[in-house]
C-alpha cells in the first residue's frame, strides 16, 4: 500500500513481490464521478466475486488504483477534482507504480469519467500507455438521457466544487437506466462502502461532462483502445462512441456492446462479460503484420 500527500492509492496481487521475480503486467483502474476506488474491490456476501481486482490478480496483473482529489481516502482540498486535477492524480501514481514495479508503461481501465479521466492521461502520457479500456464512455454526449437531465444543475456545478451524493443517488447508478441489471445487494453493499465518507462528492467530472465536451480527442489518444458499452447506458449514444472509435489512430481497436447490462458494468449482474472481453483485449498477443 502507498499514499501521496493528496491521493490514497493501494494494490491487489497474488502474492508478495518476491526479489528476481520478472514483473507482472500492471492494470490500473480508474473510478468515475459518484464512486471511490471501491467499486473496483467490492465485496458483496452471498453473491459471488464482485471485485474486479481480485479476479485481475488471479489472471495474473498486478493490479492498481487510487481515491481520487477529495474522494475516500484522499486529502481534501478546494479543488472540485475535474479531468484535468484527475490527469495530474494520474502522473503522481504513474511514478509510485514504476517506483514498486519496475514496470513504466500499464494498462488503464477507466469507467465512466473514469475512462475520462484515462483517456485525458494517454494523451498527456502516451509514453505511459500500454493498452487502453473505456467502459461506460462519453465522447460528445449527444443524444445522451443522462447527461440532457444532469446539465439542467449546470450552473451550480459552476458555482461549487462539492454536490450531494447520498444512497439514493448510489442506487439509481444502477436503476436510472434500465432497473433488474444489477443486484440490489451489490448496489447496498457498494452504498455501504461509499457512504462512510460522507454524501458529498466533487462536481468537476460532472461539469465537465455538461458543459465542456469533448475531453477526449481520438486523433490523440495514440494506445490501443477497447470501448465497451452498457447495452441500455444512457451516459452516450451507440452513434456517439461510433463517431469516437472511427477517428481512432491505432488499428489495434475494438467496440463491444454488453448485453443485459447498463451504465455501470463494474456493478452489472452481468459483469463477468466485462472481465472477459477486458482479459481478453488486455492479453492480445502483438500482431505479427502491420
Amino acid at each position: 500500500m502507498a499514499s501521496l500527500p493528496a491521493d490514497w492509492m493501494y494494490r491487489k496481487r497474488v502474492g508478495a513481490p518476491k526479489a528476481g521475480e520478472p514483473s507482472r503486467p500492471v492494470v490500473f483502474f480508474v473510478h468515475g464521478s459518484s464512486v471511490t476506488s471501491r467499486v473496483f474491490d467490492l465485496k458483496v456476501p452471498g453473491r459471488g466475486e464482485y471485485s474486479a481486482m481480485d479476479e485481475f490478480a488471479r489472471y495474473g496483473f498486478d493490479c492498481w488504483t487510487m481515491d481520487h482529489e477529495n474522494y475516500g481516502k484522499s486529502g481534501r482540498t478546494s479543488g472540485n477534482s475535474d479531468i484535468a486535477s484527475g490527469v495530474e492524480d494520474l502522473k503522481v501514481a504513474a511514478e509510485i507504480v514504476t517506483r514498486e514495479t519496475g514496470q513504466k508503461r500499464f494498462h488503464f481501465v477507466g469507467e465512466s469519467s473514469g475512462a475520462l479521466r484515462a483517456g485525458a492521461y494517454a494523451m498527456a502520457a502516451p509514453e505511459r500507455v500500454d493498452r487502453l479500456v473505456f467502459a461506460a464512455f462519453t465522447y460528445k454526449g449527444e443524444g445522451s438521457p443522462t447527461l440532457t437531465k444532469r446539465a439542467e444543475q449546470v450552473d451550480y456545478y459552476r458555482t461549487h466544487n462539492m454536490r450531494k451524493r447520498d444512497r439514493e443517488m448510489i442506487r439509481s447508478i444502477a436503476t436510472r437506466d434500465k432497473p433488474g441489471t444489477s443486484d440490489p445487494a451489490a448496489v447496498e453493499a457498494l452504498a455501504d462502502a461509499e457512504m462512510q465518507f460522507g454524501d458529498q462528492i466533487p462536481t468537476g467530472t460532472y461539469l465537465d461532462m455538461t458543459a465542456n465536451l469533448p475531453v477526449v480527442h481520438p486523433d490523440k489518444v495514440l494506445a490501443p483502445v477497447l470501448l465497451v458499452r452498457g447495452e441500455y447506458d444512457g451516459i452516450a449514444t451507440v452513434a456517439d462512441l461510433e463517431e469516437f472509435y472511427n477517428q481512432l489512430p491505432n488499428g489495434d481497436r475494438q467496440f463491444i456492446i454488453l448485453p443485459g447490462t447498463a451504465h455501470s458494468v463494474a456493478l452489472a449482474t452481468n459483469r463477468q462479460l466485462f472481465w472477459h472481453v477486458t482479459r481478453a483485449f488486455l492479453t492480445m498477443p502483438a500482431p505479427i503484420a502491420t
